[in-house]
């Protein structure tokens, strides 16, 4: 068993580590709401080059940690190619809603432009999987909302803060203060996100795409969020974070080719934070 999945089940039966300054507890979900999880992760609909990377990025064990289950409203934010969403769209099908909160598909930057209709397009060649997953879009527009406020249970975000911080702090904020607008009372946000050391520099973390936990709950908290609990279930101490081309040198981007790709291979993705917090009641 590899040390990720050591992780993942260590999680699972001692409990995620519950923060100090709330008294909410973690969600924990039921044996056959894991069950719904594992299907959904174990589905042949799933593209098997995606599904080589759940020995990182443990999707079961960080959704079951997260609280999400089959009859919620969940967004996913930023959903890229949609890695997250072959496996939220088919649990959440038949009782709940994914609302996928993509690009701005009339943005300025052509990467944004092409991964929103890349998706589209994905969502529209598999209607009996997606045909039920509602677009919406995530700018930094701070007039238009993600969806209907306080509708959602859960936010998800994967791996995005870094890109935020680098179009700046003030929107960055904004980002997480549309989370907040999104969900219930009582809705969660939960947040994956490549960990950097403590002390790292503001222009560091844009550099290299690695945020500390400091940031990451400054931003939350600012926007009226409480931090509920940490999990370990996505870290990697393999992972130094000192890399010439930051979290971009390790795979799946592998940004400097050949050069060393046996030792960042064998590292693997980054060490990466998985926290949750909760829009008080």
């Amino acid at each position: 068993m590899n040390r990720f999945l050591v992780a993942a089940n260590a999680l699972l039966l001692s409990g995620a580590v519950l923060a100090q300054d709330t008294a909410v507890s973690p969600p924990q979900v039921t044996q056959a709401q894991q069950e719904a999880l594992r299907d959904a992760t174990s589905g042949s609909v799933r593209n098997i080059q995606n599904v080589m990377r759940d020995a990182y990025r443990n999707p079961e064990h960080t959704l079951a940690f997260f609280g999400v289950t089959p009859e919620q409203t969940v967004i996913e934010v930023w959903p890229g190619g949609g890695w997250y969403t072959e496996i939220l769209a088919p649990l959440l099908h038949d009782d709940g809603k994914l609302i996928a909160a993509h690009f701005d598909p009339e943005s300025d930057v052509a990467f944004f432009r092409r991964s929103r209709s890349e998706f589209e397009a994905k969502l529209a060649d598999a209607p009996e999987l997606y045909g039920k997953v509602e677009l919406a879009t995530l700018n930094y527009d701070p007039e238009l909302p993600i969806t209907e406020p306080g509708t959602a249970d859960r936010v998800l975000t994967f791996r995005n803060v870094h890109n935020w911080l680098s179009a700046g702090e003030d929107q960055a904020g904004q980002m997480f203060g549309k989370f907040y607008a999104a969900l219930k009372p009582g809705g969660m946000l939960g947040v994956v996100e490549h960990r950097a050391r403590a002390g790292t520099s503001m222009e560091q973390m844009i550099k290299t795409g690695y945020v500390t936990e400091t940031k990451v709950r400054e931003l939350a908290e600012a926007a009226g969020f409480e931090l509920v609990s940490v999990s370990p279930v996505n870290q990697n101490v393999q992972d130094s974070t000192d890399h010439p081309e930051g979290v971009w040198t390790l795979p799946p981007t592998l940004r400097l080719g050949d050069k060393d790709r046996a030792r960042y291979l064998a590292i693997g993705e980054s060490d990466r934070m998985t926290l949750l917090f909760i829009k008080p009641e």
